[in-house]
């Protein structure tokens, strides 16, 4: 089973990961989506996220930025992170993945 997370604002791809207003959350099995979700993160504190998030058994983010810390973070947590992430709304995006068309462009977040 994967658990992809996917930053939000108003449903749809949010470009910074660490300022969004919810988390799309989707369990995958044998590649097709079982399950999706959304859940509000708390307030934002540099490195709260990956952990918050690990902690709900997410293994997968995908991202349209994310700072090099917070990658690392993720990494650290057995977290695998695709950042530059394009598309509209969380569900594509994690179908595109799941179908190897997802389109990534450059990490939007700088820090």
């Amino acid at each position: 089973m994967m658990r992809f997370a996917v930053p939000t604002h108003d449903r749809k791809l949010c470009a910074h990961f660490g300022h969004c207003a919810e988390f799309a959350i989707f369990d995958v099995s044998n590649n097709v989506i079982v399950a999706e979700n959304y859940i509000t993160p708390p307030p934002h504190e540099p490195g709260l996220l990956p952990g918050w998030l690990s902690e709900r058994g997410v293994n997968r983010i995908i991202a349209g930025g994310m700072g090099q810390r917070a990658q690392q973070l993720f990494t650290e947590n057995d977290v695998k992170v695709t950042t530059g992430a394009m598309g509209e709304f969380p569900r594509d995006v994690v179908q595109d993945y799941l179908n190897g068309t997802l389109v990534t462009g450059a990490n939007s977040c700088d820090h």
